[in-house]
């Protein structure tokens, strides 16, 4: 008997139930996982609370959540792939807050040596989007990247991603996190009036900045960007939000292959998250909303 995390009606968290679910045995192309740890992102607050219902209209009751590690139970008949005992990355839309979970095979990744399940489930959205953006803006050994918001999952993720492809690193943060961006390896600026300044301080040593990634989107990351970048094609956000819109910066696009591409990169030593706050499955309600109120750096893993 599986246990589930759900919501049957859009609200705050306190909206979510915790209930048992008989799961069917795998069908042809489906995986068996029992999940070890679970990601929360900032998208499942909003999914619960209903802003995103326009957009990815749901047949309620449903499972938040969109990234787990686990381990294979049982596989589907005559399945050419993964085999029980397989430790596996999984990856969807939602339905991750559970212990185990059926699920299409093409969206698992296997789970590399030396990376552990909490690392595993943050690498799908932090660490692929971050490989995305990097990828999209082209970043390499000649760049200076900016990076906003750079404390949090995308954030930090980007800062240790654009390091390993060679870059120098420039990130905001709050006051509370500079210490944080220095440990990572960023050259740290704290947000608020005299930003650009700061920046451009900065970046009269060692040559402008050469590209952007806005894992914020706010008003104010956004004139920062369009004033310290000429050439809007090397800024990209991952939260989209009018103001990037209209400023003509581009939304980053998930890459094929990402998930891949990052455990590998994590199995190197080269990423790693800093696991902010853990809670039992039972508590999810509690991590969205310490999602929901801001947790300032790292992740979140639930642990069923």
């Amino acid at each position: 008997m599986s246990t589930r995390i759900y919501f049957d009606e859009y609200g705050d968290p306190r909206v979510l139930q915790v209930g048992p679910e008989e799961l069917a045995e795998p069908g042809a192309g489906q995986v068996r996982v029992e999940f070890r740890a679970v990601g929360v992102n900032p998208t499942d607050w909003m999914l619960v609370a209903g802003y995103l219902k326009e957009m990815a209209p749901l047949d309620l009751p449903e499972v938040p959540g969109s990234e787990a590690a686990g381990v294979v139970t049982a596989v589907g008949p005559a399945f050419e792939g993964f085999a029980v005992g397989d430790e596996v990355i999984w990856n969807g839309f939602t339905g991750g807050y559970r212990t185990e979970a059926v699920v299409p095979a093409e969206e698992l990744t296997p789970l590399p040596a030396g990376v552990d399940f909490e690392q595993g489930a943050c690498l799908p959205v932090a660490g692929g989007t971050a490989y995305s953006a990097l990828k999209q803006l082209g970043v390499g050994a000649s760049d200076t990247v900016l990076i906003h918001a750079a404390a949090g999952g995308v954030g930090s993720a980007a800062v240790q991603l654009a390091q390993a492809f060679g870059a120098r690193v420039i990130g905001t943060a709050s006051g509370a996190n500079q210490e944080y961006l220095r440990e990572l390896g960023a050259e740290a600026v704290t947000y608020g009036p005299g930003l650009v300044e700061r920046i451009s301080s900065l970046a009269e040593d060692s040559g402008p900045v050469t590209a952007i990634l806005d894992a914020a989107g706010t008003e104010e990351s956004v004139a920062a960007t369009v004033e310290l970048l000429r050439d809007r094609g090397k800024a990209v956000v991952t939260v989209p939000s009018r103001h990037s819109e209209e400023a003509g910066i581009a939304a980053v696009q998930e890459l094929e292959g990402r998930i891949e591409d990052v455990a590998t990169i994590a199995a190197e030593g080269l990423l790693t998250f800093t696991i902010a706050h853990r809670f039992p499955l039972a508590e999810a309600a509690d991590a969205l909303e310490v999602s929901r109120t801001g947790h300032g750096r790292g992740k979140i893993v639930l642990l069923p």
